[in-house]
């Protein structure tokens, strides 16, 4: 036979034969690169869902007999503010203890569950990346019936070959197959390090549920006791109200009686309704912040409710500064969590290094095919590949190039949590420390200022003094009893800010909870 004829042959059995096959995935084709990519991180690691912070600032004595002059407060911001409500409401009362309350909000704040949902979403990054280093095994299955036309393939005649015809159609004829194909990346650095930097992600996302949870204890043990030290204040304000509707009503008896003047009258009215104004005032801010407890913790919407934990003074143990420096580096979370996205972000410039070493794959699959699985043989096939980087246009370099910029910040952004851990703990300890000599002094006050008003009483109902001294005295005993609450309310919360400040408010709440009655 001459070539041209040899020619013809191959590719008539080739059509023939082959189609099927073609048409049933059979065919044999090359292997094509499916290397990984390096994931780039966000230039920033912190992403938190929002702030817990205490502050403590100087303002001026409300009088000369006020020792108060530094205010604490608690700020919540984001996420923290909110919660999922939970329940339903009911008619009674709700007794609610601090343990309750932190129990709930850590069940239902929104700036938990949103930690927790990023959690979840680390982890299943970090699976997918997983999986990439792991074998992909699909299954294969079908069943053909094709009918093929030569003519449209443009095979009708042999030419110079006389009395050679091709038929116009070929078949119907059938085909069945069944099976399996696997893909494996065998050397992928590129993929490895993608799956460390994701690892070190959920791990950093873990360590941020446990800080989140931080921030919530400090939250609503902030929010309770701020409800606790006005609901104090509430009671204070009723008590002066009281002894101030007491002293109008001695004066205006002593007025008709004839023993005092009009104008002492006056005073005592004036002071009555100041201590009014004040308590309106003081039950206004109480109600505001019991709605935004029950916002915090996610109580059932218009649930009525009473605090149950008083808030008394208790001598604690002393604490030293460069042991509660030292818990705070091994116990902030927030800290550790700052380390991790440093970790991750080395791996993420790592895995862009990668793509200059060259990924090896291996692709194969092996099946029964044939007429019908009565009548079927092992066909299979086998693919190895290697990619490796010759000219790529400057695009490795541009990815290493921004995961620099990424590593740069994560390390500074640790730096500055590291500055913070530390400022934070110093902050608290000076504040700790001032409240305890604070509330020293505010209690003596308060001492002083009772027995103070208690013979102002008596020399005016002696006649030997006018309203003016009793309605300073009162004045001077509703200022040193406010300055005791906010010093009490301070302190407790300066303990607290030094346990989270360490990496340790559950324990701080509970050495709250722990504290002796009287």
């Amino acid at each position: 036979m001459t070539k041209q004829v040899l020619t013809l042959m191959f590719v008539a059995i080739l059509i023939v034969l082959g189609f099927p096959l073609f048409a049933a995935g059979q065919s044999a084709t090359t292997s094509v690169s499916n290397r990984s990519q390096p994931q780039q991180l966000p230039l920033s690691g912190n992403t938190p869902p929002g702030s817990v912070t205490t502050g403590q600032a100087t303002a001026p004595a409300a009088s000369r007999n006020s020792v108060n002059t530094l205010n604490s407060s608690i700020q919540i911001q984001g996420a923290f503010q909110g919660s999922t409500p939970a329940g339903v409401a009911t008619k009674e009362t709700l007794l609610l203890s601090l343990d309750e309350a932190i129990n709930r909000a850590l069940a239902y704040n929104l700036g938990v569950i949103g930690a927790r949902q990023a959690e979840r979403q680390a982890r299943a990054q970090r699976l997918g990346n997983l999986a990439r280093l792991l074998p992909d095994i699909t299954g294969i299955g079908s069943v053909a019936v094709e009918q093929v036309s030569l003519t449209t393939l443009g095979l009708q005649s042999a030419k110079g070959i006389p009395g050679l015809q091709f038929a116009r159609v070929i078949g119907p004829f059938n085909f069945f197959e069944a099976g399996a194909s696997i893909s494996q990346a065998l050397v992928d650095l590129t993929a490895v390090r993608n799956y460390r930097s994701s690892k070190e992600i959920a791990f950093a996302t873990r360590l941020t549920v446990r800080d989140s949870r931080d921030l919530v204890i400090l939250a609503v043990g902030g929010a309770y006791l701020q409800v606790v030290a006005e609901g104090a204040r509430v009671d204070s304000a009723q008590a002066q109200l009281e002894t101030a509707r007491a002293l109008y009503e001695q004066a205006t008896d002593q007025n008709r009686a004839g023993v005092n003047a009009r104008i002492d009258v006056n005073r005592s009215l004036v002071e009555l309704q100041t201590q009014q104004l004040r308590l309106i005032s003081l039950e206004t801010d109480l109600a505001t912040q019991k709605l935004a407890l029950a916002r915090l913790i996610g109580l059932p919407l218009g649930q009525t409710f009473m605090l149950s934990t008083a808030m008394e003074y208790h001598p604690t143990a002393s604490i030293v500064l460069e042991e509660a420096l030292n818990k705070a580096v091994e116990g902030r979370a927030d800290l550790q969590a700052a380390q991790a996205q440093v970790r991750a972000a080395e791996q993420a410039r790592k895995a862009a290094e990668a793509q200059h070493t060259p990924a090896v794959t291996l692709n194969g699959s092996y099946a029964l095919a044939g007429v019908n699985p009565a009548q079927s043989n092992g066909v299979f096939a086998v693919f190895a590949g290697v990619d490796f980087p010759i000219w790529r246009g400057g695009r490795i370099q541009a990815d290493i190039a921004e995961a620099d910029a990424v590593l740069a910040q994560r390390r500074a952004e640790f730096e500055d949590a590291s500055g913070r851990v530390d400022f934070e703990v110093r902050n608290a300890f000076l504040r700790l420390t001032a409240t305890i000599r604070q509330l020293i002094v505010a209690e003596s006050n308060r001492g002083l200022a009772q027995d103070t008003l208690r013979q102002a009483r008596d020399r005016f109902a002696a006649g030997v003094a006018d309203t003016i001294e009793v309605v300073q005295a009162q004045e001077s005993v509703a200022t040193s009893e406010q300055d005791y609450i906010s010093g009490l309310y301070a302190h407790y919360l300066a303990r607290l800010s030094l346990a989270r400040a360490t990496g340790d408010t559950e324990q701080g709440i509970a050495d709250l909870l722990r504290s002796p009655g009287p």
